[in-house]
């Protein structure tokens, strides 16, 4: 479907200011979205520690795609926007330490395994230039009275 910018991301995730990882969605479907970020870039990204930014804070840029994809199927049949939170993750696999040493964009890709009112399941992948930094799987639980 069609590409959204950071400020319509405004609209779809909680998260404010510098905590709203996320630039833009490249792309996405009924079962995936694709994200890309600069951020992992930034020296006041709000997730940096002791001078970098370790390659597990990429578990919250695939939570906010996830968030983003949710929000764009219409929240987990929700009336109201649905508050998520992370349920667990499972299977990562890192490759590498830090994210703010690699040079190019930073690509989210998240694919819908399993969903209903009560929470979701994505299988994701972080990217930079191509090659494989991080993977594995995120689920997600909604807060707040299903419907």
């Amino acid at each position: 479907m069609f590409a959204l910018a950071k400020e319509d991301l405004n609209r779809l995730l909680p998260h404010g200011g510098a905590m709203r990882l996320l630039d833009r969605v490249e792309s996405w479907d009924d079962e995936s979205i694709r994200c890309g970020a600069w951020s992992h870039r930034d020296p006041a990204n709000p997730l940096r520690y002791e001078g970098g930014l370790h390659v597990v804070a990429g578990l919250e840029y695939a939570a906010q795609a996830v968030g983003v994809h949710v929000a764009l199927r219409g929240g987990g049949g929700a009336k109201d926007p649905v508050v998520g939170v992370v349920g667990g993750v499972r299977d990562v696999v890192c490759r590498g330490d830090r994210l703010d040493i690699c040079s190019d964009e930073l690509t989210i890709e998240a694919v819908r395994l399993f969903g209903n009112e009560q929470g979701v399941l994505y299988r994701f992948m972080l990217l930079v230039g191509g090659t494989e930094i991080m993977r594995g799987r995120l689920s997600i639980f909604f807060q707040g009275d299903p419907v």
